[in-house]
């Protein structure tokens, strides 16, 4: 069993590294995603070192909420596992911190305090950069410590990266794509199935592709966060996320967020005229002026995003000298 420390983190500071020493990484958090993480840090830091010019990876502390919360990963006794997570990132052993605890707070508290004390950060919470981004941004900057999110958007996909680096000499136009998978499985069982919208969601929950409380995703605040953040690598500068439009326009009234909305008989239309419908995030500017949104689509079936089906996740870019760029893959892991 790993250390546990009830209250309070071990008073012994891990130790100072070396620049030889082991890249030492506090995880905060051990849920679904940060027990997978842990998992990967543990079973395979051999094969992780070579991501890390040969520097071995250790996993040398866990902060978490609960520590009595069951877990099913095998932790070692030397590990650091605390509910006092503030202190981890104060610790000066540890060199890396990695949030996979999500929410806004104590996430925003947390990383600012890392990157405070000259800790490099890796998040892949959306919701938090697509509100607090500058403000993080500015932390490290101050600081001269990195700040990754590659994971935030579509998560098996290289996307920010790429935009960041390779793709950066390019003038973006517009960006858009599907970045949530449960809406794509939805909608794609919807046009296979001929189901009615609820009782697709209904199975998509039962099968484990959809939370019990869906509606960040369906209603589009998930796709509207990751879209944020396109944004800010597309076209350098964090929108107001709540600007970004999720309600359909409609003749009359407000059409329900997201693809609350969408009837079967729609996606049976759309089908019989060689399109699908997908829950696509846009973002274009026009003389200067952003207009990004997350609306339920009807897109060419046989185009890169109406064929992308299932969990899958797309990105195209569009810009200039490049043209066009698909990035398309696991949108999720």
């Amino acid at each position: 069993m790993p250390r546990a420390t009830k209250g309070r983190a071990d008073p012994r500071p891990l130790a100072r590294h070396r620049t030889d020493a082991p890249l030492r990484i506090a995880l905060l958090g051990l849920g679904t995603v940060g027990g997978a993480v842990a998992r990967e840090l543990l079973e395979r830091a051999g094969e992780l070192a070579r991501a890390a010019d040969g520097r071995s990876l250790d996993l040398v502390a866990i902060g978490v909420r609960d520590l009595r919360r069951p877990r099913d990963i095998p932790l070692p006794a030397e590990l650091t596992l605390t509910d006092r997570v503030a202190d981890l990132v104060a610790d000066p052993g540890v060199d890396v911190v990695v949030e996979v605890m999500g929410g806004l707070e104590p996430a925003a508290d947390l990383i600012v305090g890392a990157l405070s004390n000259g800790k490099a950060v890796v998040t892949a919470n959306k919701a938090l950069l697509a509100r607090e981004g500058a403000e993080l941004e500015r932390v490290a900057r101050h600081g001269d410590v990195p700040l990754r999110f590659e994971g935030a958007v579509a998560g098996g996909i290289p996307v920010l990266s790429p935009l960041a680096r390779d793709l950066a000499a390019n003038r973006w136009t517009s960006v858009e794509g599907i970045v949530n998978g449960t809406t794509n499985h939805i909608l794609t069982a919807m046009t296979e199935d001929a189901g009615a919208y609820h009782e697709v969601l209904a199975d998509a929950q039962a099968r484990g592709y959809a939370e019990s409380d869906p509606s960040g995703d369906v209603e589009g605040r998930d796709a509207a966060d990751k879209l944020a953040v396109l944004v800010r690598l597309a076209f350098g500068a964090w929108p107001d996320v709540t600007a970004i439009r999720r309600f359909p326009p409609v003749l009359e009234g407000e059409a329900p967020p997201g693809i609350t909305g969408v009837a079967p008989e729609a996606v049976g239309a759309a089908r019989g005229l060689g399109l699908a419908i997908k829950l696509v995030a846009r973002a274009e500017l026009h003389d200067g002026v952003l207009d990004a949104s997350v609306l339920p689509s009807a897109v060419p079936a046989g185009s890169p995003i109406g064929s992308t089906d299932g969990v899958r996740n797309i990105v195209s870019l569009h810009g200039e000298p490049v043209g066009r760029v698909d990035l398309a893959g696991p949108g999720a892991g």
